[in-house]
């Protein structure tokens, strides 16, 4: 089979429940016509892996459970090595809807809009055109925390700065997939910052998704408060460590970018 030039990553753990309905819908949608599907198994003690082996889709298996942000990032490794020109993630549990994923593509091919390409585009929950998403009184507060810092620090609203669901291109997901450029725990609104910082074309389009019917989110019961203020600090890291310390190696495509950023 010919390999494609866009990769669907899902990474998934314990979700024997929900992977099955995901991969059905991305056939309804006819999206393994346009894309390749990866699916990453980080450790699962249930029967995930084997619903994909019997689905016959591609399949990574941790060995050991090695978090949300460890199972996207071998997923950019795989696409790395294997010369994918775009990456699709989206989660396993059923909440991203498989009729984002042409759109996505479409921006990351600069046949939006605006004709122009984006590194990285956003599903959004939030925009204006976007289908309703019921969050808690918490994660609301937190996004809102996590819009103000994004803004305050580049200059950028985003209406969704923790989606995961994602298109990357091909020097966003290279950069990702380098060691220490990437959050193994938790890579959301930090990564984003990080990402602007460096001059990356970051873009939001509104999307369709759906609240999870079975298993259990990483962030539910007392977890969103400590993610939150983990992801505070990760968030100050970032200014530091790319605005005063200077550390990081700027992609030289994006230099001309950056610089502006912080001369901003």
């Amino acid at each position: 089979m010919t390999q494609k030039e866009l990769l669907i990553i899902i990474p998934a753990y314990n979700e024997e429940k929900n992977i099955i309905k995901v991969l059905e819908q991305l056939e309804k949608q006819e999206i393994p016509s346009i894309a390749d599907i990866l699916v990453i198994d980080d450790a699962s003690t249930d029967h995930t892996g084997r619903i994909v082996r019997e689905k016959q889709y591609e399949l990574v298996t941790h060995i050991y459970n090695l978090g949300y942000g460890s199972a996207l990032q071998s997923g950019y490794k795989y696409a790395a090595r294997r010369n994918y020109k775009y990456v699709i993630q989206m989660d396993a549990d059923g909440q991203h809807d498989a009729c984002n994923i042409p759109a996505i593509y479409k921006e990351l091919l600069g046949k939006g809009a605006d004709t122009e390409k984006a590194d990285i585009v956003l599903g959004s929950r939030f925009m204006k055109e976007s289908s309703n998403f019921q969050v808690s009184l918490l994660k609301k507060a937190a996004y809102a925390m996590f819009r103000y810092l994004i803004r305050q620090v580049t200059g950028r609203t985003v209406a969704d700065p923790t989606t995961g669901l994602q298109g990357l291109g091909r020097e966003a997901f290279l950069y990702y997939s380098k060691y220490n450029h990437f959050d193994d725990k938790y890579p959301d609104a930090n990564m984003l910052m990080q990402m602007l910082l460096l001059g990356y074309r970051v873009k939001e389009i509104p999307a369709a998704m759906h609240t999870r019917e079975s298993g259990h989110s990483m962030h539910s019961g007392l977890k969103p408060g400590w993610y939150m203020l983990r992801m505070l600090f990760d968030m100050l890291a970032i200014v530091f460590r790319i605005k005063i310390l200077r550390l990081d190696i700027v992609p030289k495509v994006y230099k001309d970018s950056y610089e502006k950023v912080k001369t901003q």
